[in-house]
């Protein structure tokens, strides 16, 4: 009886040390491996067969270049999406691609009250 209720909290150890293993997200410091990370992120988004399925199901005819600046916080979430400049004056398109973004969580955190704003230009 003794060796079972072992068994189980050495089990139960394992696998809370386990799941805390591969939940957690690096914390980025680097004001330059951020920057990468995020573009890196925002590109894969773009070119990911979900997107480009949505995308070109509404505005196959949308084409040019945006540049948008993207606000990350702490727990790694988009705070703001901004138009700097773009060549697509699609207003539904804009709105799209603003809702897409603020959706997205990033797979890292930063450090406690931290915030950064990254420029960010991409071709349709």
């Amino acid at each position: 009886m003794k060796s079972k209720y072992y068994y189980l909290i050495f089990i139960f150890f394992v696998a809370l040390t386990s799941n805390q293993l591969y939940a957690q997200r690096p914390v980025l410091t680097d004001e330059e491996q951020i920057t990468e990370t995020v573009t890196k992120e925002v590109d894969d988004m773009f070119h990911a067969q979900d997107f480009t399925k949505k995308k070109d199901k509404k505005y196959a005819d949308v084409h040019g270049t945006m540049v948008v600046d993207i606000g990350v916080v702490q727990n790694g979430k988009v705070s703001s999406f901004f138009k700097v400049d773009s060549e697509i004056k699609n207003i539904d398109f804009i709105n799209f691609m603003s809702d897409y973004i603020l959706n997205h969580k990033f797979q890292f955190k930063l450090q406690k009250q931290q915030r950064y704003k990254i420029r960010y230009t991409i071709t349709f």
